[in-house]
């Protein structure tokens, strides 16, 4: 099946689910009080999907591989934030580590076929 928009890929799809759990997570009592890390790691989390759909956008393989890392980079960023609320005891949500490991490394594969 040939991909005619971003919403066709997998890759995106499952980074649509990850925002979803993030918000989730994020509406729960001890994160509501922590305002700085509740945003930033929402932020973070849509700017996986942004990035993956404004680098097929591009038309240009480069440019999206491009941002392909940029959306890595995001995955990283949010894996560092849940450490941040796992040690001071906002969130005990060990899984979310995971599922995030997992977009990177989904991220990744995606970026290494789309740079041969």
């Amino acid at each position: 099946m040939k991909v005619k928009s971003f919403e066709d890929m997998q890759v995106w799809q499952d980074a649509r689910e990850f925002v979803k759990s993030i918000y989730n997570l994020t509406l729960e009592y001890k994160f509501k009080g922590d305002y700085g890390l509740k945003d930033q790691i929402r932020r973070a989390a849509v700017s996986i999907m942004n990035n993956i759909a404004e680098g097929f956008e591009r038309d240009n393989n480069k440019e999206f591989v491009k941002f392909l890392g940029y959306a890595k980079g995001s995955a990283g960023e949010i894996r560092s934030m849940l450490y941040v609320a796992l040690d001071q005891n906002i969130s005990q949500k060990n899984h979310l580590i995971k599922i995030t490991r997992r977009q990177y490394q989904l991220l990744n594969k995606f970026q290494i076929l789309k740079n041969t």
